[in-house]
């Protein structure tokens, strides 16, 4: 796998591990009470995992989210530096272009090539089929 997929695949990581602790946090957390006006919230009831308490449970996934997280550093810091520079990206990016451009005309001439060949030989078949239709049974 390329530098580039790895880099995706642990930003999907990140996504999905910040995704889990929101949801974690927000099914776990105890109810809290907005303003002295409102009444007491009521205590949960719901069956949550005991293996870990509540208060452990923000440091584990933050514990995960900072590995991922450095994990993509690590990741960022092997990619390859430019070389030359921005001047001799902006160089070679237009190199690409006339590289680009000369495939593209290229392929252009190729493609009119292959339309008139098509039309050609449409019209041998046309003319075979013609050819078959007005031919006479013998008598």
């Amino acid at each position: 796998m390329d530098i580039i997929s790895q880099l995706q695949e642990q930003v999907n990581s990140i996504a999905a591990i910040t995704f889990n602790a929101f949801g974690t946090l927000q099914r776990d957390a105890p109810p809290v009470q907005l303003s002295p006006n409102y009444p007491e919230p009521p205590a949960t009831t719901t069956a949550v995992d005991e293996a870990t308490p509540f208060p452990e449970q923000p440091k584990q996934l933050s514990a995960g989210l900072v590995k991922a997280a450095k994990q993509f550093d690590a990741l960022v810091a092997a990619l390859p530096l430019s070389e030359g520079g921005e001047e001799a990206q902006l160089t070679r990016i237009a190199q690409l272009q006339v590289e680009n451009d000369l495939v593209g005309q290229e392929l252009q001439k190729q493609l009119e090539a292959a339309e008139k060949e098509l039309k050609q030989v449409q019209e041998l078949f046309g003319q075979a089929a013609d050819s078959c239709l007005n031919m006479k049974k013998p008598e």
